[in-house]
């Protein structure tokens, strides 16, 4: 694959809108993985290596979030485990069953989780009442979570915030960036899959994840400086747009 100028502009362009995206609501693999496919990868190398850049995307924002204090790895690290095996089965199973027949209904999922970030009043900037403690979140949910990833994908980012915001209360800034830990830990596991048993374009990877590192890192600040009045309009537009895309590519 030759890339000419114009190729890497655009490859660094749309990585950085996508890490942009990424770090305030999830959804940016819904930009990239079209584009790397449009300027002329495999299907199969377009997956591998949207996986390869969109993991460094989220490790960006997660240690901007760790550096700045508003995570802290003690209190989630047996919710890393739980999501971690999460994910490795679920890219396993996807291998032996095809979601395509299942896919149809994210739509509907997505559509609901937009209304209720956009109209719950339990969504803001103070923590609310815990339904859940950390532990059980962990056992019930997180698996759940990394599952989801590992065997779909879209929309990872914006499952894992709600359920924080859902089950633990969690503020909308703090919940964002505790979520984006643990979608980087499901991002990793497939990514090593990927590696191992995948056709990453590592030229390409390299031009994207310039882009995902940048506009990871302005989204990661604008989660914490901004809180609510970014991440909410951010979510419901990225819940809405990937209903319409997926509907479109199904139907």
């Amino acid at each position: 694959m030759e890339l000419s100028p114009e190729i890497v502009l655009l490859l660094f362009l749309v990585s950085t809108a996508a890490g942009w995206v990424d770090a305030i609501a999830g959804g940016g693999g819904l930009i990239t993985l079209p584009t790397l496919i449009l300027v002329g990868l495999p299907p199969a190398a377009a997956l591998a290596t949207n996986k390869l850049q969109g993991s460094i995307g989220s490790l960006t924002a997660s240690i901007y979030f760790l550096r700045k204090g508003a995570v802290s790895i003690n209190k989630i690290r047996l919710l890393i485990v739980f999501t971690f095996w999460g994910s490795i089965f679920g890219s396993w199973l996807v291998s032996k069953i095809n979601p395509k027949d299942l896919i149809i209904y994210l739509p509907i999922f997505l559509v609901l989780m937009g209304l209720y970030f956009l109209f719950s009043p339990d969504i803001g900037n103070v923590d609310k009442k815990q339904k859940l403690t950390l532990l059980l979140f962990g056992l019930l949910v997180c698996p759940i979570l990394g599952f989801y990833d590992g065997f779909f994908g879209p929309g990872t980012g914006s499952f894992m915030a709600l359920s924080f915001v859902f089950f633990c209360g969690y503020s909308i800034s703090k919940a964002t960036a505790n979520a984006k830990i643990l979608n980087f830990t499901s991002n990793l596991s497939s990514l090593i899959y990927f590696v191992i048993f995948g056709q990453v374009y590592w030229r390409v990877g390299l031009i994207m994840i310039a882009g995902q590192f940048i506009g990871a890192t302005y989204g990661a600040k604008m989660v914490l400086d901004r809180g609510v009045s970014i991440i909410k309009p951010v979510i419901v537009s990225v819940c809405f747009l990937m209903s319409i895309r997926i509907l479109l590519m199904h139907l």
